[in-house]
């Protein structure tokens, strides 16, 4: 099957491009830049050049194409807003799908989108849901709630390094996923006829709190966390504030995600559905755990052999002249 990815060099994105070649599909990745994406072509990729904010260079890319893959998702570096990347970009592409004749689309949501009218992206996702709905099309929507690798920069290198940790609010208890099981269920969704028309969590085995994976990196990590706790009250004064200034919308809408973070209301779903549908065993989804355990396993050794080194070093500056007969 040819399948163009959309968001293909983002965190997720780029774990679908991988796991659709291993699985054997021809796979086009629509990019803005070809230079940020040269290792999507080195692993065997198409590159075809495009923005789904800019409609008129979507026909071309969507040409001879069977299914379509979106993870795309704004950025908080973006200079666009999220509006107009995660509603107006997704209607764009939604309707230049309709236009080129494919059929399939598959697209990533959030988990609870429609829980959270208040918070701008959760609103856009739930919108973008009823859109893709309405559309005709044979949609597939994927909803995660986070991902296992955003937990190294948010807590394991902060710990190991003896930084702050921030933990903001009542923080939401969270089923994260590892982003390579989440591709699973894209890639997965291409062959699997039940999939269509369809809506399902795409979530991790267990919510976890801050406070859990804080004490399990602790443990893991054998150094003691300087926790910070920042107020949700003083976030959402921040986003308030940030609304005035029209180049910092996007982080205020950022920011607005935090009332998301920090509500205390867990992120999880049951998930039984899910694997009979997409025919993918529980047993075989990376945990929190493991995928923490790997994380410091490797980096401890690594810190070990660079201590060994220069121990190694300093012995060698300590050896004395020799000195003449």
């Amino acid at each position: 099957m040819k399948v163009l990815i959309v968001g293909a060099t983002g965190t997720l994105g780029r774990q679908i491009a991988r796991h659709a070649i291993d699985e054997g599909h021809q796979v086009r990745c629509l990019v803005r830049s070809f230079r940020k994406a040269s290792f999507l072509k080195e692993w065997g990729t198409e590159l075809a050049g495009g923005d789904i904010c800019r409609p008129e260079t979507l026909p071309e890319a969507l040409e001879g194409v069977d299914a379509v893959i979106d993870a795309s998702t704004t950025r908080a570096t973006d200079s666009l807003s999220i509006r107009q990347v995660d509603w107006d970009g997704k209607v764009n592409l939604i309707k230049a799908t309709q236009a080129s004749g494919v059929k399939r689309f598959i697209f990533f949501s959030i988990l609870d989108s429609e829980k959270y009218p208040d918070v701008p992206l959760m609103e856009i996702k739930r919108c973008t849901e009823a859109y893709l709905q309405e559309s005709g099309l044979d949609y597939t929507i994927l909803r995660p709630c986070g991902f296992l690798q955003g937990l190294i920069g948010q807590y394991a290198i902060p710990i190991l390094e003896g930084q702050a940790v921030w933990v903001m609010g009542d923080t939401s208890p969270t089923a994260y996923m590892n982003t390579q099981d989440i591709a699973r269920f894209a890639v997965q969704a291409l062959e699997r006829p039940e999939t269509q028309g369809q809506t399902f969590p795409v979530v991790g085995s267990r919510a976890w709190g801050a406070y859990e994976i804080i004490r399990l990196c602790e443990r893991m990590s054998g150094k003691t966390a300087r926790v910070t706790r920042m107020p949700s009250g003083l976030l959402r004064v921040i986003g308030r504030f940030a609304r005035f200034f029209q180049w910092t919308s996007n982080i205020s809408d950022r920011l607005a995600f935090m009332d998301v973070v920090a509500s205390g209301r867990p992120l999880d779903a049951d998930m039984a559905k899910t694997y009979s549908a997409f025919d993918i065993d529980p047993d075989s989804i990376t945990t929190l755990e493991s995928y923490l355990k790997e994380y410091f396993d490797r980096i401890l050794k690594k810190l070990r052999e660079i201590d060994y080194e220069k121990q190694k070093a300093k012995k060698k500056k300590k050896t004395p002249f020799k000195t003449g007969a």
